[in-house]
C-alpha cells in the first residue's frame, strides 16, 4: 500500500525525572488535563493532518499505552487505508534486541517504513504538549527540497543544554548542531519532530547503527550534515512544553487553566480513548455538592465534590469530602481526599485516598533530599494505590511511593524534601 507520508511515533520513553508518575507506566501513557494522556496530543495531531498511517514504537511498560491506543479508532485512524500499528522491540530474534535509543528504534522497523514506500517519513515523540500541522512543516520541507527538516523552537537560553540546538543560516539551513551543550550559542531547540526523505534515512540508519549510533540527535543528525546534505531547521512559534520534570508537568497542566497561556485543547480538536477501563466513559457526571465551592478548576465526570476545589484538575472519579480543600493540585482517577484534609500543590496518582485531617504540601520548600533541584518548587507528588491516614503532615517537594499503605502507621509528619 502506497503512501506519501507515513509517522513513527516514539513512546518507550521511561521518564525518569518524572519519578514515581513514570514508575508504572511509560512517559507518554501519564495522565494529563483530567481526561487526556501526554501521547494523545501527537496522536490527534497526526490525525488533524489527515496522516493515515502511524506507527507507535512502545518499550518500556507499555501495556496501558497499547489499551489506550486500542486500534487508532479514537482518532479515526482505524479502516482499510488508516493504520495505528504497535511496533515493540522484536525481543527473542538473532538479530534484535530491546530498543537502545530512538534511532535504533527506526531502524530496527525499517520493514515497517518499506512496506508503504512512502517518499518522506515523519518521525515524533509521544511526550510533548503541542498542536501543530504536519502538513505544513511538510511544504516547507518540499520547498526548501531537503533531505531533512528539524522542526526547532526558541527556548530560554537557560535552558537551552537540555535540548539539541541549532544554528541556521540565513536561508533556514542547518549550519551547527550540538547535542545538549554546556555553553549553547543559540537558543533554537530540537522538538524530537523530523521529517526525512525516505532514502536518506534509510540510508543513514544503516551507516549510524553499523558504527554503533542508537540516536537521532547524537548520531544520526551529525552523520547526515557531515555528508554536506540539505538539512534545514523549521521554526515552529505556537505552544509546545516538554513535560519532562514534574515542575514542568505541574506548571503545563496549570497552564490548562491560565488565561493567555497558549494551551487551547477544545480548539486543538484534542481526542482520547475514553473507553477503557476506569476512564470516563462509564462515569456519570460531576456531582458539585451544595455546600461546596470550586473555583478556576477542571472538573471530570464522575467526580463527588462537597469540599472546596481551586485552581485545580481533577480526572474522572475523584471524591472530596466535606471540607476538604484541595488547592494548586493534579489529581488522577478515583482518588478519595477524606473530610477536613488538605491538598496544597500537591499531583496525586490514581486510586490514592488521603485521610481524615491530613495536610499535604505543608511547610517550606526544602529541595527534594534526592531529586534536588529536580523537585524543589514546592510540588508533592503521592504514588498511585497509596493510603494516608488521618492527621498526617506531608510537607513540601516530597515523594510518597506507589502502593504504600500509611493508615495502620504511627507516622505523623513526612518533612518537606522526603522520599518515602
Amino acid at each position: 500500500m502506497k503512501k506519501e507520508i507515513i509517522a513513527l511515533l516514539l513512546a518507550g520513553g521511561v521518564g525518569s525525572r518524572l519519578s514515581i508518575l513514570a514508575r508504572l507506566r511509560a512517559k507518554p501513557a501519564i495522565p494529563f488535563g483530567g481526561i487526556y494522556r501526554i501521547i494523545d496530543f501527537t496522536m490527534s495531531n497526526v490525525a488533524n493532518s489527515n496522516i493515515d498511517v502511524i506507527g507507535v514504537l512502545t518499550q518500556y511498560k507499555p501495556l496501558s499505552l497499547m489499551e489506550h491506543i486500542d486500534n487508532g479508532r479514537p482518532w479515526d485512524l482505524f479502516g482499510k487505508t488508516r493504520l495505528v500499528e504497535i511496533l515493540p522491540p522484536k525481543t527473542g530474534e538473532e538479530v534484535s534486541d530491546w530498543y537502545k535509543g530512538t534511532s535504533d528504534a527506526v531502524y530496527q522497523n525499517l520493514g515497517f517504513i518499506e512496506d508503504f514506500s512512502p517518499d518522506i517519513v515523519l518521525i515524533l515523540s509521544g511526550d510533548h504538549i503541542y498542536y501543530m500541522d504536519y502538513n505544513k512543516l511538510k511544504d516547507y520541507h518540499m520547498e526548501k527540497k531537503a533531505d531533512v527538516t528539524i522542526s526547532l523552537i526558541r527556548v530560554p537560553f537557560e535552558q537551552a543544554h537540555h535540548f539539541g540546538i541549532a544554528n541556521l543560516d540565513k536561508k533556514g539551513r542547518i549550519i551547527e548542531w550540538v547535542e545538549k551543550p554546556k555553553k549553547p550559542k543559540s537558543n533554537l531547540a530540537s522538538m524530537g519532530i523530523y521529517i526525512f526523505n525516505t532514502k536518506v534515512l534509510k540510508n543513514a540508519l544503516i551507516e549510524s547503527a553499523s558504527k554503533g549510533g542508537v540516536d537521532f540527535a547524537k548520531d544520526v543528525i551529525p552523520l547526515i550534515l557531515k555528508k554536506r546534505l540539505r538539512v534545514f531547521g523549521y521554526e515552529f512559534n505556537d505552544y509546545w512544553r516538554d513535560v519532562g520534570t514534574i515542575d514542568a508537568y505541574w506548571n503545563c497542566n496549570m497552564d490548562l487553566l491560565r488565561k493567555n497561556s497558549g494551551l487551547n485543547i477544545e480548539h486543538w480538536n484534542i481526542r482520547t480513548n475514553l473507553f477503557i477501563r476506569g476512564e470516563i466513559g462509564a462515569k456519570p457526571s460531576a456531582y458539585i455538592g451544595k455546600y461546596s465551592k470550586v473555583t478556576n478548576s477542571f472538573i471530570s465526570a464522575g467526580c463527588i465534590i462537597e469540599g472546596i476545589v481551586e485552581n485545580s484538575i481533577l480526572s474522572p472519579g475523584v471524591v472530596v469530602e466535606e471540607g476538604a480543600r484541595v488547592i494548586d493540585s493534579v489529581v488522577f482517577h478515583n482518588a478519595v481526599v477524606k473530610k477536613n484534609a488538605v491538598l496544597l500543590k500537591t499531583i496525586i496518582d490514581k486510586n490514592v485516598k488521603i485521610g481524615k485531617r491530613a495536610f499535604i504540601g505543608y511547610g517550606d520548600a526544602l529541595p527534594n533530599k534526592i531529586l534536588g533541584m529536580n523537585l524543589s518548587t514546592g510540588i508533592t507528588v503521592i504514588g498511585k494505590n497509596t493510603i494516608l491516614p488521618e492527621g498526617i503532615i506531608v510537607g513540601k517537594n516530597c515523594i510518597i511511593s506507589s502502593g504504600i499503605d500509611l493508615s495502620k502507621s504511627r507516622l505523623k509528619k513526612i518533612e518537606s524534601g522526603s522520599t518515602l
